[in-house]
């Protein structure tokens, strides 16, 4: 029960977080910088999907790996590392195999998945600590 906490955690801080970032913050950043390239309507089972199992990376290396309980710093730390990697890859393949991917766009989104995975794993810690101590109850 603990883990599904976790999870939800996670994922709800993360579908806020950044639907606000898509939907208000960088709007308008992505839609100059790769708007040619942006689908009118996003492909919602491709979004679902990225929901769905981003948190579980999270969840399993920074809210609760295997074999051991992280300290918040712990968690927070591995999430931004996990964010980063993860935004990166994506970024910098762009930026490698597609025409005229802004470099500055590429930079602000890798940041921003740093930011936004350190936030959701700190929804997910915060659920998963809070169901831990009401089972000691």
């Amino acid at each position: 029960m603990k883990y599904a906490a976790g999870y939800v955690g996670t994922l709800v801080v993360l579908l806020a977080v950044d639907l606000i970032w898509l939907g208000v913050v960088a709007k308008p950043l992505y839609s100059k910088g790769i708007g040619h390239l942006m689908a009118e309507q996003p492909n919602l089972w491709a979004a679902a999907a990225f929901y769905v199992i981003y948190p579980i990376g999270l969840i399993y290396f920074s809210v609760a790996p295997p074999n051991r309980a992280p300290s918040w710093s712990d968690t927070l730390l591995a999430a931004a590392i996990f964010g980063f990697i993860a935004y990166a890859t994506y970024d910098l393949s762009n930026l490698a195999t597609l025409k005229n991917w802004p470099t500055h766009l590429a930079i602000i989104d890798i940041v921003w998945g740093a930011v936004l995975s350190t936030l959701a794993a700190a929804g997910g810690k915060a659920a998963l600590d809070w169901t831990a101590t009401q089972s000691l109850r």
